[in-house]
């Protein structure tokens, strides 16, 4: 009995555990939505046409504000919790084919865009100069 007033409830676990235990957990939810292959199984196992999954996917867009996206490693993970929003998106997860392609998209994303497209621009940029310079010195000999 004297335990409930020092933890805060009869489970053993403090206010402040449960907290962090449900925002871990949330996290990581949050996060597995960056696998294509998990949003199929999602779609397919009708956990995408369940109304309080729905809500509860709603739910989760505070995820995005910043005080809690700066937790978040996988970004991916943001863009399709916006896109489960759209029921046409949801239905179209079933198809495992679509599935495949935005893996494949995603992984062209993370296979070319690894760096920063603007530095790599000015890096072509840069080489082209240099290209140049090297031939006006070339046609001055």
């Amino acid at each position: 009995m004297g335990d409930e007033t020092t933890t805060g409830s009869s489970s053993g676990f403090s206010k402040e555990d449960k907290e962090r235990v449900r925002f871990e957990m949330e996290l990581e939810f949050v996060q597995c939505l960056a696998n294509p292959k998990y949003l199929n199984f999602l779609a397919q196992s009708l956990y995408l046409e369940d109304e309080a999954f729905i809500n509860y996917l709603k739910y989760l867009l505070y995820w995005k504000k910043p005080e809690y996206a700066k937790f978040i490693i996988y970004p991916h993970s943001l863009y399709f919790l916006d896109l489960l929003q759209d029921e046409e998106f949801r239905k179209i997860l079933k198809n495992p084919n679509v599935c495949d392609e935005i893996h494949l998209q995603q992984f062209y994303h993370w296979q070319y865009y690894r760096e920063n497209p603007l530095k790599d621009k000015d890096k072509v940029n840069d080489k082209k100069d240099k290209d140049k310079d090297e031939d006006e010195d070339k046609d001055e000999d």
